[in-house]
């Protein structure tokens, strides 16, 4: 893997802000099961921050919760989880 790759071994988000193949942003139901992702709140060293919008979930880390639709769906977990977040009102993304 060279320096310009996407993912370095610390970080499970890449450049493009997707989990393997998984855009995280866009339109997320919160599931019980079947979920898309597993993902956990923390306070400290998230691999993503997180802003919830009702309008235009369209760059990195914005997303908008959804019932119906979804671009894709996730399941709060308290351990385990295939990535963390931390919410925040501004500067969702990578951090």
């Amino acid at each position: 893997m060279s320096t310009n790759d996407t993912v370095t071994a610390e970080s499970k988000i890449d450049a493009s802000c997707t989990y393997k193949g998984i855009k995280l942003y866009g339109k997320v139901q919160i599931v019980k099961d079947f979920p898309d992702i597993t993902v956990q709140k923390v306070k400290d060293f998230p691999d993503l921050h997180v802003q919830n919008v009702t309008v235009f979930p369209q760059d990195c880390g914005k997303w908008q919760v959804v019932e119906i639709f979804p671009d894709f769906k996730v399941k709060f977990v308290k351990e385990s989880a295939d990535i963390k977040i931390k919410m925040v009102d501004v500067f969702p993304g990578v951090p």
